[in-house]
């Protein structure tokens, strides 16, 4: 068992913690929507407007506060005209991305928008720059908040939708150093001010703007941009960053055969996100010392080797207890870095990639990640404060950190979230609580044995149970199994 001694200062405020921090990202990608989150109205699966009641219900307990959609490299080969109208009348598409299949369109900007509504989450809009028109963008803006007096509104209005929906957030290309174009970060700074200008508020709706940022360490790509963008062009730059196991993207690893060393290489890879935003954030500060453009990491999580027998192109994965300390590291993160990361979305919401939900027919699980963003949910809209570890070391070729933690005040109530991220050792936590009243404390856990998953036939094996800590004069005692993650609420 490691002894770690822990304070945490409520009077020292670190900054506010975004709800939507804790966002997700849904992509037209394998089993994503078709078959995931959309069955269509005439599905025998319980459902609302074709949308699965259970994930309407999954999303909702877990507060999931901002959704991303259509992609991903999809929205840049994406016209949202494709998918709106009579389902029967709409143009049927081939997916190049993602498994070479057709789509019908028969989810698009509407039942986005209701699923949204159902949710009671912010939409999250990724906008065609690679390979669509400034026209086409700007239509789309109109159509969806513009209240009348305007083809594209009338075109709503006849599609079945009076009122307008709110959109904030505006994504304006999606990865075009890459799938999105193939840009140089010159090229696309002055193709985003073009098309940004373009992206109108109509009725009351202000549009938050997000630029696409850099692959990963491309600090260039990042320095280009601040220089060519300021707060009157952008709101936000995205970040993306992927925890690849092996460091090879030819052969990842499999989600389910490892072993401790490929373990705690994932951790390290994962844990390599508070250096990226650090280093980004440098960058940042330098050209927007008032902090008005966020950082918006808006594509992150596990990328393994598909499971055997699933189409390639799909990015069906397994989630274990692996993945699970996987998102209580980055969310961690996130936190700690909360005065200028604004938003974060996992990739995917459903069967895609380190998924929080897979379905299978009627059937339908919640991962080890779904279960972590329920015990980290109480720190959306919270104040990060002060939360320093001594820690020890894990691992064996590869050292970790053992502990992962971050703290947060909201409303009278302390959240206190921590992962043990270690294989073999148990920890002894005693943290110090200073500079706020409190009397009592709970906690919930999920833990298990690193390999363990939920599958179909057993599809509550890893759940959150409750977990005995003490609070006597101000300090808080808890044990950490090994391979866990513990939230804990001081009041």
């Amino acid at each position: 068992m490691k002894k770690i001694s822990m304070l945490i200062n409520a009077a020292d405020r670190i900054s506010h913690i975004n709800p939507e921090i804790y966002g997700h990202f849904s992509e037209h990608l394998g089993r994503c929507i078709y078959n995931g989150i959309y069955v269509g109205e005439n599905s025998a699966i319980p459902n609302t407007d074709g949308i699965r009641n259970d994930v309407i219900e999954a999303f909702r307990n877990i507060k999931l506060p901002v959704l991303r959609w259509p992609g991903g490299c999809f929205a840049d080969e994406y016209h949202w005209k494709d998918g709106i109208g009579e389902k029967s009348q709409r143009k049927k598409i081939l997916n190049t991305n993602w498994g070479g299949v057709t789509e019908d369109n028969s989810f698009g900007t509407h039942e986005f928008f209701r699923l949204c509504e159902l949710v009671g989450c912010e939409p999250y809009l990724a906008g065609n720059l690679g390979s669509g028109t400034i026209e086409e963008l700007s239509d789309w803006v109109e159509y969806v908040t513009l209240e009348g007096g305007s083809p594209m509104s009338e075109l709503r209005k006849k599609n079945g939708r009076e009122k307008p929906w709110k959109l904030k957030y505006m994504g304006i290309g999606n990865e075009n150093w890459g799938c999105g174009g193939s840009m140089r970060p010159e090229y696309y700074a002055d193709e985003y001010r073009r098309y940004q200008s373009f992206c109108k508020n109509f009725s009351g709706n202000e549009l938050f703007k997000i630029a696409c940022g850099p692959n990963s360490d491309d600090y260039n790509w990042t320095e280009v941009i601040m220089k060519n963008l300021n707060k009157y062009h952008t709101k936000g730059i995205s970040l993306h960053y992927y925890t690849v196991p092996t460091g090879d993207w030819s052969h990842k690893g499999s989600a389910l055969e490892f072993d401790s060393d490929l373990y705690y290489s994932t951790i390290s890879k994962t844990l390599y996100m508070d250096s990226l935003i650090k280093r980004h954030t440098d960058i940042m500060d330098r050209y927007d010392p008032d902090n008005d453009i966020g950082l918006i990491v808006d594509e992150w999580g596990c990328w393994y080797d598909v499971e055997k027998g699933t189409n390639p192109g799909f990015l069906y994965q397994q989630n274990t207890m692996r993945d699970a300390i996987v998102a209580a590291c980055n969310l961690n993160i996130f936190n700690r870095h909360s005065k200028r990361v604004i938003m974060a979305n996992l990739a995917q919401v459903v069967n895609v990639l380190q998924a929080l939900i897979l379905t299978e027919g009627e059937k339908m699980i919640k991962t080890p990640t779904y279960h972590v963003f329920d015990l980290f949910k109480e720190h959306q809209n919270g104040e990060a404060v002060y939360c320093f570890s001594t820690n020890e070391s894990a691992g064996g070729e590869v050292k970790i950190p053992l502990l992962s933690s971050s703290a947060s005040v909201k409303d009278g109530v302390m959240t206190i979230t921590l992962a043990n991220c270690s294989l073999e050792d148990g920890a002894e936590i005693s943290c110090d609580i200073r500079n706020f009243e409190c009397s009592e404390a709970s906690a919930r856990i999920l833990t298990g044995e690193v390999h363990t998953c939920n599958d179909f036939d057993a599809p509550d094996r890893l759940t959150i149970a409750e977990h005995n800590v003490k609070l006597e004069n101000g300090v808080l005692t808890a044990e950490l199994p090994p391979c866990s993650v513990v939230s804990v609420t001081v009041k």
